[in-house]
């Protein structure tokens, strides 16, 4: 790689950390810089699930306030997204190539309406919420696993999925609900990350170029999404996935 292919990379992974941490998709800007600067498409996804890892770490860090007295359904729900992080990188090794980037503009998509209907359906909701139970649901632990493994095999948009998903099953406020997620998709990467160590190719240069980003865009994103009020968060999500969808479908 020249200097400014390295150069470029550690921006996007910047770039990358800081929206995993206010809403997801940074696979979105760092997947086509991966492609440009010369690394075929498969190790590019291996490289960029693994760089970005320690970025979603650095995220959960840095919301590690909103996370206060949420730690046991915290570690509930990562073990889900161990599994399906896990699932999703063997499935990357099994499947056709594009399998999911055909349902990916649909998931995205599907998304983007339950983060606009959100507060509608909490109120519709309202009474469901009340008598759920306080450490969660069977459909978050479900909603949990199917978008970790998703996220493992890819990841473009997992972020919206899941925010928009557990803002609708949650009663707590959007900025906790974000918390929880960073956590979750922090748990996801480093699970399908491992496995692709192990089971891939990796190119580490590119790995170490968008970790270092990553690391420096997580923080910068916790304490940017810390002050977003929830329309300009819900906002911002809509702005990205609507992104994701036409670099998906292009």
């Amino acid at each position: 790689m020249t200097w400014i292919e390295c150069a470029v990379i550690v921006l996007a992974g910047t770039g990358a950390g800081i929206i995993n941490t206010v809403v997801g998709s940074g696979t979105l800007v760092t997947f086509p810089v991966l492609l440009w600067a010369g690394l075929p498409p498969v190790a590019a996804n291996v490289a960029n699930n693994i760089g970005l890892a320690p970025g979603s770490v650095s995220g959960a860090v840095g919301y590690r306030k909103e996370l206060s007295g949420s730690m046991s359904r915290a570690v509930r729900f990562s073990v889900a997204a161990l599994l399906g992080g896990a699932c999703g990188a063997v499935l990357l090794a099994v499947l056709p190539p594009g399998v999911f980037r055909v349902a990916a503009p649909v998931l995205i998509a599907l998304a983007l309406v339950l983060v606009v209907a959100e507060p509608l359906l909490a109120r519709r909701l309202e009474s469901w919420r009340e008598n759920a139970p306080p450490q969660g649901s069977h459909s978050m632990v479900v909603a949990v696993f199917a978008t970790s493994v998703y996220g493992g095999y890819f990841g473009a948009g997992q972020g919206v999925i899941l925010l928009a998903v557990m803002a609708v099953l949650m009663a707590e406020p959007l900025q906790q609900v974000n918390a929880l997620k960073n956590v979750l998709q922090g748990v996801d990467n480093v699970a399908s990350a491992l496995m692709f160590v192990v089971i891939a190719q990796v190119e580490w240069l590119a790995v170490a170029l968008l970790a270092g980003g990553a690391i420096a865009g997580g923080q910068v994103g916790a304490k940017v999404g810390r002050r977003l009020p929830p329309v300009a968060l819900r906002a911002f999500i809509v702005v990205i996935g609507v992104a994701g969808i036409v670099q998906l479908v292009r």
